[in-house]
Formats: structure tokens, sequence, C-alpha cells
């Protein structure tokens, strides 16, 4: 249901540009075009009265019974999650507090966003091409199913997808990770329809007069606007998150204080801990809330001393939806397995414990196969070839400990075993299958180390995020005190382990391990801080699991496990507020700076572009051109495209390198041929693609030069058609940025 529409003019004072953010090839990242004056907008009508919510009588009498059955034991393993063991008031003033930081979180990002993009102001077509690449094609089938007849009918269409790879059909579900979409599609269709059947309006359209010689656009707000819905959900699932921090650095460090500790770090470092805020439909915005969960859930296994079904099931679950909306989450679970292959090979959990875990992953690594329609990327995985030698190791470790070498040896021979038996297996199941998807990501890491380049690796590493750290990281961190905490708390574990590993080195005597290789799971956190380390510092996009993790380390502060030496003398509370309040000088300008981001996205070359595509094409004319543009052009002009920024497929990377050589210096008649046999009726070509570069050697010729040697010191096609695209070619449609080449069929 839907308010008339109202005159609204962009009358206020104009609101600065935000400063363009370089979109290479494979970048997530949003773009936003020079700043349009900023409305200042009507009041809208009076808002809704909520149902009043209802009461019901507290079941006292059955509270005692229920503590010997499941009810019983979820409320006390919550206590005893939260280290809560006083009472039930103590309980529920930390969940309250969670609660609080979980919506201040959602409250932060979702300004953050408004104050970006200006989102409630944008038209549907703005708001869809503020989605640039991967994000505009993942909400493309959002889209979809909203839009479709029925959900079962979206969902059918997204499984035999006719325009996303054409000419080929494919399961975009199987391919794309995009549980997430269905889920939320299906959540929209019956929000509207309640919503309808009970008479309550669910957006608010407006007439907005963008000036400038430019067409007035219709502006819709509220959750009946899908992009709206689509963006809302995604916030505030990542505003439960921030609960889940809370409750993690609360656990972990035994404090409430921890917690504390936890949530600000993440405020004070939030430009390094995420980037939702940017970009909420990637599919780190749904599965990284549940890796919390899941590292959350881990960090209770490890510590108790009983598990309970109910711990190894709710692991099961945080894994799934870990797994499923993410293509990247089997590494970051292969970096888990291998620092929980670590500790148990010191000797901080046991085999029954470690066995468990391992099952537990393998289940729920089967259950994705399986939802993802037998993906074979996740059985040929590292990830998966880790837990089968993992059980492996795990079953003949009697035979190990027959052999009559130290301790020491033992170690070391139990890493090798995984190492290399790992890698080795990993490439068996990959050529048993004839599985090459994830090749490029051995050649990216090959490339960090050696001087291997070819075309997929520099299309990769010539992105920003796909670089090294940068070097102002570090600084940041420390600016923040965030580094110096995190490397006391660190110090402070590895000196407990070199004690503890001492003991067995020197005595030889293993039966000791019990008492004293305990606390297993800070053990666990100080690996997992070095290989998230060992990711960011190698990808720079992955400090997005680095900075979170350290500030979940920094809870540590507070723990009088490592530092009870000292709170033995000064209250802790003191020691804690006192490194706040320290963390805040810095911490509180970068928020400053987040607030003071004002902007507006418009980019009116595309729009141009779009519109065009609409009316004077055919609803199957197909497309080829940059990946980011391409997914602009499948989500809002509906065109066949025949390549996309999905990049995970070795098929997808072949048809994109034949797209691109029209960026290279090949024969403009040798392109034609081979965009001919992708069907393409016409091209998109950008200019600027032709000459920008991140650095040195990194704009398309010179990454083509890198790939086809022989053609290289000659003119760049690009260049050439730029300027006259005949005979191969016809110019059909150009502006300031986009020029559409039309294929002359022979």
């Amino acid at each position: 249901m839907v308010l008339q529409a109202r005159s609204k003019h962009r009358e206020a004072a104009p609101r600065p540009p935000r400063p363009a953010r370089a979109s290479p090839p494979l970048s997530g990242t949003s773009e936003v075009g020079a700043g349009e004056p900023g409305p200042e907008r009507a009041p809208p009508s009076p808002g809704r009265r909520g149902a009043a919510g209802r009461k019901g009588p507290r079941a006292e009498t059955a509270a005692a019974p229920a503590r010997d059955g499941l009810a019983g034991r979820l409320v006390a393993g919550l206590r005893w999650a939260l280290g809560l063991r006083r009472g039930r008031g103590r309980t529920w003033s930390t969940l309250l507090l969670a609660s609080f930081a979980a919506l201040l979180h959602w409250s932060h990002i979702t300004h953050l966003f408004e104050n970006d993009r200006h989102f409630s102001h944008l038209s549907t077509l703005e708001r869809e091409m503020a989605f640039r690449t991967e994000m505009g094609l993942y909400y493309s089938y959002f889209k979809t199913i909203v839009e479709a007849p029925s959900f079962l009918n979206g969902v059918w269409m997204i499984m035999n997808d006719k325009l996303t790879e054409y000419p080929l059909v494919i399961n975009t579900l199987k391919r794309f990770n995009l549980y997430p979409e269905v889920i939320l599609a299906s959540w929209y269709r019956i929000y509207t329809k309640i919503m309808d059947l009970i008479g309550i309006q669910t957006k608010i359209c407006w007439t907005v007069t963008r000036g400038e010689g430019l067409s007035s656009i219709e502006s819709c707000e509220g959750l009946g606007d899908p992009a709206c819905f689509y963006v809302a959900v995604i916030f505030m699932l990542n505003g439960l998150m921030m609960a889940l921090f809370f409750i993690y650095g609360t656990y972990l460090s035994g404090s409430r204080l921890g917690g504390l500790v936890t949530v600000l770090c993440f405020f004070f470092n939030h430009g390094e801990c995420t980037r939702v805020m940017w970009t909420p439909p990637l599919r780190e915005s749904f599965s990284y809330p549940f890796l919390v969960l899941q590292m959350l859930l881990v960090t209770h296994i490890l510590r108790a001393t009983k598990i309970y079904r109910g711990s190894l099931v709710a692991l099961c679950i945080s894994n799934v939806f870990f797994m499923l909306p993410w293509q990247f989450a089997q590494f970051v679970l292969l970096t888990q397995i291998a620092s929980l292959f670590a500790v148990y090979v010191v000797g901080y959990i046991d085999t029954c414990k470690l066995r468990k875990i391992i099952y537990i992953h393998m289940i729920s690594l089967v259950l994705c196969f399986v939802l993802m329609f037998g993906n074979s990327m996740l059985l040929t995985s590292y990830y998966a070839s880790s837990l089968v030698i993992i059980w492996g190791i795990l079953a003949v470790k009697p035979q190990f400990l027959k052999m009559n070498v130290s301790e020491l040896s033992l170690w070391a021979i139990q890493g090798c075993c995984w190492l290399f038996g790992t890698v080795a297996l990993k490439c068996l199941t990959s050529r048993t299958f004839g599985i090459a998807d994830d090749a490029h990501i051995g050649n990216l890491l090959t490339s960090k180390f050696f001087s291997y380049k070819d075309f997929d690796t520099l299309l990769y590493t010539c992105a920003a995020e796909f670089d090294f750290m940068e070097k102002e990281t570090p600084v940041r961190y420390t600016k923040t005190l965030l580094l110096p905490v995190v490397l006391i708390i660190f110090t402070a574990i590895v000196r407990k382990i070199i004690s503890d590993m001492w003991g067995v080195i020197a005595k030889q005597q293993t039966h000791i391990r019990k008492h004293q290789f305990d606390h297993g799971e800070l053990v666990y956190h100080a690996l997992q801080l070095l290989a998230y380390t060992a990711l960011g510092v190698l990808i720079m996009r992955l400090k997005l699991f680095l900075t979170p993790h350290m500030c979940v380390m920094a809870s540590l502060i507070c723990s009088r496990q490592l530092f009870g030496w000292l709170f033995g003398k000064v209250h802790p509370g003191a020691v804690v507020f006192a490194v706040l309040a320290a963390m805040s000088i810095q911490g509180s300008a970068n928020l400053q700076t987040q607030w003071n981001i004002v902007g507006e996205f418009s980019n009116l070359p595309q729009e141009e572009l779009i519109e065009w595509i609409r009316y004077s094409t055919k609803p199957d004319a197909v497309f080829a051109g940059a990946m980011p543009t391409m997914a602009s052009v499948k989500l809002s002009a509906l065109r066949p495209v025949v390549n996309h920024p999905h990049y995970e497929d070795a098929g997808l990377r072949a048809r994109t390198k034949i797209v691109y050589s029209m960026y290279s210096r090949k024969a403009a008649e040798e392109v034609k041929k081979e965009l001919m046999k992708l069907k393409v009726n016409y091209y998109i070509l950008e200019e600027s693609w032709c000459i920008r570069r991140s650095k040195p050697g990194c704009s398309m010729p010179e990454i083509w030069d890198v790939e086809d040697p022989a053609n290289a010191g000659k003119t760049p096609l690009c260049n050439i058609l730029v300027k006259d695209s005949k005979p191969h070619f016809t110019t059909v449609f150009q502006n300031s940025v986009y020029k559409v080449l039309e294929v002359i069929k022979e």
C-alpha cells in the first residue's frame, strides 16, 4: 500500500561530493559520483502505532524440572557462556548490554550508509546502480525472485538462468552462494503480503526534483521497497553481530569489562573492521556474523570439560550458515582447523574433543555440498583435504606414540604429515574430478612470493584490496592502541606456552600435561591471530578477519588467567578504563571522520546508458564489457551478458579474457571473431579502462603485454576504436564515459 506521491524539492544546502572510490576490475567497493544538492526531507506522515505486546504468565512451577532437561541445560549453558554464575539478574543485565551494543552498531552503519549515498532519496534505478560490481550481480537475483509471479517460480528462474553467462543456462544458486537472496526474497514476499492483507502501508513514495535540467524521479522509502528491505535486513544482522562480539569478549575474558573492550575496540577501528556500511550486498555481510558465533562456540567447546550435544549441533549449524553465503569461507575454516590441530598436537586438547570437532566440520561440509547442489569446489578444497588428513592422523595416533622419538620430533612429524598430506590430497582430488575453479587462488598466493604473473593474477593484484596490506594499517592500529594491547596479550600467552612446552621437552614427561596444559582456548586464539595476520598481510582485503579478531583478543586484558598478578595489586576496572581512555583519543577521531562523510550517489553517464539499452535494444540483445558494468546491465536493463564479476569459475575467467581482449593490442578482426563466438551483439567500451592504472604495470594494455607478448608495442585496440570503430564495429551510443559498439555480422 503506497501513499500518494508528494512533490519534494532538493532545496537545502548542497551536500559535498564524496571522494571517488576507485573500482578495480574485481572490487566489490562502492563508487560515488559527483555530489548533488542535498534535499531537505519533508516530514512523512505521522508514524504508525505498533501493536501492543503481549505478556503471559511466568511458568515458575515449570522452572525447576526444566533444569534437568534441554531447556535447563540451555539456560545453564548461556549463563556459563556469559561467565555469569551468580544469578539471573547478572545474566539479563549482560544480555541487555549486548542488545544495546547491537542497537548502537545497527544505528551507526545505517547512518553511515545513508550519509554516504543519500539512499532514501534515490530512485529505483539509482539504488540499483549504487550496487556496483558483485553487489549488483547478487542483488539482481533477489530482484528476480521478488518480481517473479511466485516465489517458487523465481527460484526456478535463478536455478535455470539464461542471462548471466549467455548462451549458457546455469544454476546460479549453485554457483554464486545465493541462499541469502533466496531467504530475504521469501521474507519480503511474506512481509508485503501480510501487510497488504491487514491494510498497513509498507512504503511512502515521493517525487524528487533533481534540478540542473534533469528529469524528476520517484523515490520510495520503507520496508515495502525491495532495495530498502534488502539493505535493512543486512544492517540488522550486522547489528546483532555486535551483540555476539560483546558476549564473545565477555566469555573469553571472564568479565563484562572484556565485552566492553571488544565492542569499543571495534568501534574505534570501525573502518578497519568492516565495510558493510559501504558494500552491504557482499557475501561477507551475510556470512561473517555467523563466523563470530561459530568461533564463540568453538571457544566454549575448548573450555568446557564436558561437551553437550547441543553445543555440537549449534557448531554445525553455525558452520553451515557461515559457508553457504560465501565461497571464501572454506579458506577461513582451513585456518581454524590448522590452529586447532596445532593446539591438539602440543597437548592443549585431547583426541576425543578434536575428533568431535572434526566430525562436526565434516558433517557441515557435506550438508553445504548437498545444499549447493554438489558444488565440487567444496569437496576438492584444501579445507576438505585437511579434515580428512587430520582424521587419519587421529586414527593412527597410537602408532605415533610407539615411535621412539622425542616429544618435539613427534610434534614435527604430525605437523609435516598434516601439511604435505593436505596438499597432496587436494592435488589428487582436483585432478581426479577435473576441478580448476580455485586454481587462481594458488596462482595468486604464488605471485605474492615469486615473480609469477598471468592475466588472472594481475587482475587481482592490481586491485588495491588484493595487494599486500598497506603500510599505514599497522600505524592506524597503533594510534588506537589496539596493536600494543594485543601484542602485550599475545606475549603473555606465548610465555604461558613456552612455560608449558619447556616442562615437557626438558623433562620428557607427558603425564603432567593434564595439570599444566590448560586454557587451550587462549592458545587457539593466539594461533588464529597468527593465521589471520598472515592472510591480512598477504591480501589487504582479508584484514577484515584480522582486525575484529584483534578486538576480541583485546578483551583478554581483563583476563585473570593472564594478568591475575597485576589485578592483585591494581583494580582491574582501573586498568581497563585507563586503557579505554587512551584508546578513545584516536578512536573518537576515527568515528568523527566516519560521521563527517557526506555525499550523494550520482552516476548520470551510466543512467543514460541503462535508459538507452532499455528503450533502444531488443530484450534478447547480448552485451559484453567490463565486469562491473555488466552487473549493472543485467540488474537494471535485464539484458543477457556474457561475463560478470563473480570470478571464481574457470570457464568465466576464460570468457572474461576474451571480452577484455578489446583492451589488448590484438587486431580488431581477431577480437571480433572471438566475440561472435560468444554471440555478442553489443560491446560497451570504456576509454578509462584503456588508460587508467593503479600502479606501474597495471593498465589493461600492460596486463595484456604479459599475457600476449607477441603484440607488445602495438597501439591498444581500445584507443583505435575510441577514434573510429569501423569497419568491424558500429558506434550506436556514446556519452562522456561509455561507447556502445554494435558487432557487425559478417
